[in-house]
């Protein structure tokens, strides 16, 4: 009787052993299905024909000590009626992330605009855009003071469309 009760209980642990799997290999299954789907995402090919043009600052100091970067950008989501000077608040490797910073931002009463610098693989979210520099560069302070509280936020800067 023992034997048979000791052959039960080892038969138990040999068969709980061998059920379970590694929660490992769950993160796995995630990892690659993010990968794949990063993979999926329609990769944005652009011929860049170089030719010798004046150069130009990328930082420039204006009014309120305005910092600009110069770039040229591609709307992938949103409106595309990019004006000169945008207010930037994020920008992100992948454009997933984008969309979710775009969602949240069109949530809380904006228009957010994602574009897409080729040249440095980013997607950048634009909170507003504008005409001129000195309307956009009150955006930006208004929008930095609106969320205090978000450090993400308040590295918010200027871009100058560049075509």
């Amino acid at each position: 009787m023992k034997n048979l009760a000791m052959l039960g209980m080892g038969v138990c642990v040999v068969l709980a052993f061998t059920s379970c799997k590694s929660s490992e290999s769950a993160y796995k299954k995630a990892y690659e299905k993010a990968k794949q789907q990063e993979l999926a995402e329609p990769q944005v090919n652009t011929s860049v024909d170089v030719t010798p043009v004046a150069t130009v600052p990328v930082a420039v100091k204006a009014g309120k000590d305005a910092s600009v970067r110069q770039e040229k950008v591609t709307v992938v989501s949103g409106t595309d009626a990019l004006k000169d000077y945008s207010v930037v608040c994020g920008s992100f490797g992948l454009k997933a992330n984008a969309e979710g910073l775009k969602d949240f931002l069109d949530a809380e009463g904006y228009s957010a605009t994602i574009a897409f610098n080729a040249e440095a693989a980013m997607y950048r979210v634009i909170v507003n855009t504008f005409s001129d520099k000195a309307t956009a560069a009150d955006a930006r302070d208004a929008f930095k003071a609106k969320y205090p509280n978000r450090k993400d936020f308040q590295g918010s800067w200027l871009l100058y469309r560049v075509f």
